[in-house]
């Protein structure tokens, strides 16, 4: 990889809740924040811009709650509340890294983050910061997904990596079926079709109407957040 440039400029990063907690556990995590924080240290260093979108389902998840007997809208914005938790604590680790880092909000939370205001987001990453887009869209009813996609869409990222657990995506679960398919690169008409567990049915959309690719990959394996950015054939890209 030494002497290879990147092939993005601006990325935005989604990373689930699940990635902040102890492995099949719910709760904060400091060795999970920590390898986030080094992971995204190392493309910081390729100097590119980059813009995350936290989950909050290792604390909370609003459709989950609902089904338990708590009004959805309730339970959507304790959610928002959820990945504002997740933010704070990848700011202060990054930070802890020596990397300047800024939390915007889809709700106003001022003691502890900014807004989120287009312009300013986008001249914190001109700036070299990374932001880190908490809250989701703003609104109940809609996943952080969507918030992905807006928000990439916003700031004009050039593309969508998805954090995951799995090296890619697969035409069934790969841990249930031995002869499970892997797709080294799928439409997002053929993802809606099939119903591919990629992004739901309104981030895939969203990202359809504004061509933006998502690229799913295995952010748990070391490195490699760093050989997709340098171009290499990681996971599967999502696209027309």
């Amino acid at each position: 990889m030494p002497g290879k440039k990147p092939k993005y400029k601006r990325i935005l990063l989604k990373v689930s809740g699940e990635a902040f907690s102890y492995p099949s556990k719910t709760g904060l995590c400091t060795d999970s924040i920590n390898f986030l924080s080094k992971e995204i240290k190392s493309i910081h260093q390729l100097k590119i811009q980059i813009g995350i979108v936290v989950g909050g389902g290792n604390i909370i998840r609003g459709l989950t709650a609902s089904k338990e007997g708590l009004d959805r809208a309730t339970g959507d914005y304790m959610g928002m509340l959820a990945t504002s938790i997740n933010a704070l604590a990848l700011m202060d680790s990054l930070e802890k890294l020596g990397i300047e880092t800024r939390v915007m909000t889809a709700i106003e939370i001022r003691a502890i983050a900014e807004p989120f205001i287009r312009r300013r987001a986008i001249r914190h990453l001109e700036k070299g910061r990374i932001v880190i887009f908490a809250a989701g869209t703003g609104n109940p009813y809609f996943t952080t997904d969507s918030a992905a996609a807006l928000r990439a869409s916003e700031v004009n990222a050039e593309v969508i990596l998805k954090a995951t657990k799995v090296d890619g995506v697969y035409d069934k679960d790969p841990k249930e079926f031995e002869d499970a398919k892997k797709f080294s690169s799928v439409t997002y008409q053929l993802a809606l079709e099939k119903g591919l567990k990629i992004m739901d049915a309104a981030a895939l959309s969203l990202c359809s109407e504004n061509n933006i690719p998502i690229i799913v990959f295995d952010f748990f394996k070391e490195g490699n957040l760093k050989k997709v950015i340098l171009g290499e054939d990681i996971g599967t890209i999502v696209r027309r």
